[in-house]
């Protein structure tokens, strides 16, 4: 199955993907961060959007509000934190297949410091 164009994609998920493309390496924002910060929507949107369309952004920077990696995607999503250097927490003793978590005090990201003072330019006043 070939990769959609922007022009199929829907608007809402067009600008879910731009969010995702902006997260620098080594950062993070949850579901509910990309729908705060586009302003309409909300987490489960967002992860709609990306389960559907994520594949051809950093999908693994867009996470569970709790730090745990995305099921099924565990061991790839962590060679992507491993490689960007992404802060995570040591797995527990109990922590199934001792998969770390993200360490989400430190790996979030509120949408600053992306270059441009403000990356929403133009779309808020």
């Amino acid at each position: 199955m070939g990769r959609m164009s922007v022009e199929e994609l829907p608007e809402y998920a067009e600008r879910v993907l731009e969010v995702a493309e902006l997260i620098p390496p080594g950062r993070v924002m949850t579901y509910g961060d990309v729908a705060e910060w586009l302003g309409e929507g909300g987490p489960r949107q967002v992860g709609r959007v990306m389960a559907l369309y994520g594949g051809a952004v950093p999908w693994w920077r867009v996470v569970r509000s709790d730090g745990t990696l995305l099921p099924g995607h565990e061991l790839r999503a962590l060679d992507h934190y491993r490689d960007e250097g992404t802060p995570l927490r040591q797995a527990g003793r109990s922590a199934e297949g001792h998969i770390p978590k993200l360490d989400m005090r430190r790996a979030r990201w509120d949408g600053t410091d992306v270059g441009d003072p403000d990356p929403r330019a133009g779309t808020h006043t």
